[in-house]
């Protein structure tokens, strides 16, 4: 029989950029469009993902500058991270960068699974970071990019799909510092594999 597997993963990002409507989205398949700023909340959720079961213990951590401390401790116990910013947010764009390089640093610049989101594509009218913008950012840091939507849906269990298979591809891989080429961007809405709750 094999070993369970369990991956514990972090939802960061700036405060205001969706995070914790992505978590509740993923996990219960709704929009909460009222609710208060998190601190941080975990969930364990079971997905099948390429006909494989993965426990994921998520973090849905807070963006508020006051709660940093609490964030860096939650770089430091994740193994995968799904990185937000709002497309309607330059400031959150420049933090997502800022956080890519915290996540490398802290795990001493090894190539850790890490997901860049760019959510709220359902207010593309008040876009203010491009899409070109947000897959050079992505391919930087040789990291998976999508363009999601709390409100509708659009790719955000993709987003987890891809971390699982990113972490297991790490899992497999010899450890190593530095970067790997960069998957392809991808921005595109896609019917995603099975998710149960268990």
């Amino acid at each position: 029989m094999e070993d369970e597997e369990v991956h514990k993963v972090v939802i960061i990002g700036g405060g205001s950029v969706g995070k914790s409507c992505i978590t509740v989205r993923f996990l219960q398949g709704k929009f909460i469009e009222d609710y208060d700023p998190t601190i941080e909340e975990s969930y364990k959720k079971v997905v099948i993902i390429d006909e494989k079961p993965a426990t994921l213990e998520i973090i849905d951590t807070a963006g508020q500058e006051e709660y940093r401390s609490v964030r860096d401790k939650y770089i430091r116990l994740g193994e995968g991270f799904i990185l937000v910013f709002s497309i309607i947010s330059r400031a959150s764009y420049t933090e997502a960068r800022g956080l890519h390089e915290a996540i490398r640093r802290a795990k001493n610049f090894m190539n850790v699974p890490v997901v860049t989101v760019a959510n709220k594509s359902d207010l593309a009218e008040e876009r203010l970071v491009s899409t070109e913008e947000g897959e050079t950012l992505a391919k930087k840091y040789s990291s998976p990019y999508y363009e999601t939507s709390a409100k509708t849906g659009s790719n955000v269990n993709i987003c987890f799909e891809a971390l699982v298979r990113e972490l297991r591809k790490a899992k497999s891989s010899p450890k190593t510092t530095g970067q790997n080429s960069a998957p392809q961007a991808n921005t595109e809405t896609k019917s995603g594999g099975c998710c149960l709750i268990l």
